[in-house]
């Protein structure tokens, strides 16, 4: 009997984490290639950590860190496209549901496999 609720509360968990992590309908995943045509347009923040951006990050991105968003969020306007990235995209999800819900920004993307797959430029 204690291994049945184990098990359950081991798939409780496991549903938790994935609805957390699950990537939200309003946020568009872009390629490379798109993300590279607009991101100049938009406010383009990286996500990670600021020791992680300093070891290297696409050129022109400002560095909001995941977790300092709900105090800085101030600092990104909800009427202007925000390209979000951090290393694996995974980080993005949660950036953009804070954007979404505390500030009501509408068009928010994120780059497709994070910083490890970006081959455009970079300043380090």
């Amino acid at each position: 009997m204690e291994t049945w609720l184990l098990i359950l509360i081991t798939v409780a968990l496991i549903v938790l984490l994935l609805l957390r992590i699950k990537k939200p309908k309003y946020l568009k995943t872009l390629s490379q290639e798109e993300f590279k045509e607009n991101y100049r347009k938009a406010q383009l923040i990286d996500v990670r950590e600021e020791k992680e951006f300093k070891t290297g990050h696409i050129l022109g991105a400002r560095n909001i860190p995941l977790s300092q968003m709900k105090q800085r969020m101030t600092e990104i306007r909800p009427d202007k496209p925000v390209y979000l990235y951090c290393q694996n995209g995974s980080r993005t999800v949660q950036a953009a549901k804070i954007l979404r819900k505390k500030r009501g920004a509408q068009d928010l993307n994120h780059l497709k496999g994070g910083f490890r797959k970006w081959t455009g430029k970079i300043k380090k």
